[in-house]
């Protein structure tokens, strides 16, 4: 078996409602999401979501090689972008590609992804994210609330730039939770995304603290620094959670050496074997993994072959327009199904039709950092 060719296609998130963080928000609920198709001279094609940055580049290191031997190629197009820079939007593709990979060694063998890499059981435990700074609280409260009959009794709400604000929509979601679990404590988790300082980390955390007990606090401060993460941690008594958005294994390092960060969570945009690597390191550190992203599918398989995956994100609760997934949500957790590899399934002609409803990549949202963020005195 070789590799062919690949396509690229790119579908909408429609959330049918505003999403966003403390650095912006997507008024209309559309976010783009790119697909990478990996095609084979026996007909199985592969299935990744990521970035198309570099592609042609990144493709050459593959192209004609057996996929199977995926681990290998993941080094043989790390090592082709190595002097370009392996990192942000390449690593993405570099990602995706590598998630086509393993969906067609997968389905070569016949076997669910999870099944292939090791899983014994397919359920993967998950918690609520909404991207919901923009609700009002009513809108919130009903999100949560859907969240519930799911069974989920985990929420992160975004936040970051309002103490009171924070502390009264945390009450509101941990009271939803709590009834649905007829009292049974929830876990409460607060992403921030990157727009505190230090002091103010840990400031605006112990203040919440005095009437929360929160999980874990995500991003507190930029993702590089080990420093912070570590006097931030020093400072409150949740845990802190970082890594989503670092790219390889020597960006981890530094905290993790550092013991700057409790809980090392992947993105899911950056691959499985990434997600693999970084949660063996993760490990012989004592530490769990979490995996993050709006269409996680690739790391729900993974997680399930890992000893110290702790819980996934679940963010909207329907995929990509024209993309359908072998799996669904009961119980608190995602069930992963049995058609072989990622169980990924792209409807062409539907994609196509969304096209013009494509927004804008250079128009305002969560992916542009504020001009004053870190910069404000309350």
């Amino acid at each position: 078996m070789r590799i062919t060719g690949y396509r690229t296609l790119t579908t909408v998130q429609d959330w049918g409602r505003p999403i966003g963080d403390a650095n912006g928000v997507y008024a209309d609920g559309l976010v783009r999401i790119p697909i990478v198709i990996v095609e084979t001279d026996i007909g199985i094609t592969g299935v990744g979501l990521g970035p198309h940055v570099e592609i042609e580049k990144v493709f050459s290191a593959i192209e004609g090689e057996d996929p199977r031997g995926v681990t290998a190629l993941y080094d043989r197009m790390l090592r082709r972008m190595f002097k370009a820079g392996h990192t942000g939007a390449v690593f993405g593709t570099i990602g995706a590609l590598d998630t086509a990979l393993w969906d067609i060694k997968a389905q070569a063998a016949g076997e669910p992804l999870w099944r292939l890499l090791g899983g014994r059981d397919r359920r993967v435990p998950a918690y609520a994210s909404g991207l919901d700074i923009a609700l009002a609280d009513d809108e919130l409260v009903a999100l949560y609330q859907t969240y519930a009959e799911r069974g989920l009794r985990a929420a992160k709400l975004k936040g970051g730039l309002d103490i009171e604000r924070d502390r009264h929509r945390l009450a509101l979601v941990r009271d939803v939770l709590t009834d649905a679990g007829h009292g049974t404590r929830p876990g409460l988790m607060l992403d921030v995304n990157e727009t505190w300082t230090r002091k103010q980390a840990v400031r605006h955390i112990g203040e919440l603290e005095r009437t929360l007990d929160l999980t874990w606090i995500e991003e507190p401060v930029r993702r590089w620094d080990a420093d912070g993460h570590a006097t931030v941690g020093r400072g409150i008594r949740a845990s802190v959670a970082s890594g989503e958005n670092l790219t390889g294994l020597e960006q981890f390092r530094p905290l993790i050496a550092a013991g700057a960060i409790d809980i090392v969570q992947t993105g899911a945009g950056w691959g499985v074997t990434h997600f693999l690597r970084v949660s063996a390191l993760a490990h012989a550190h004592d530490l769990p993994v979490s995996p993050i992203g709006t269409t996680p599918v690739g790391l729900l398989h993974a997680a399930t072959a890992v000893p110290n995956h702790l819980v996934s994100e679940l963010q909207d609760l329907r995929p990509p327009c024209g993309v359908t997934i072998d799996l669904h949500v009961e119980d608190g957790a995602y069930l992963l199904g049995d058609h072989p590899g990622l169980g990924i399934r792209v409807d062409e002609e539907a994609i196509a039709t969304t096209v013009r409803r494509l927004p804008d990549p250079l128009s305002g949202g969560s992916h542009i950092r504020p001009e004053r963020a870190g910069h404000r005195l309350s």
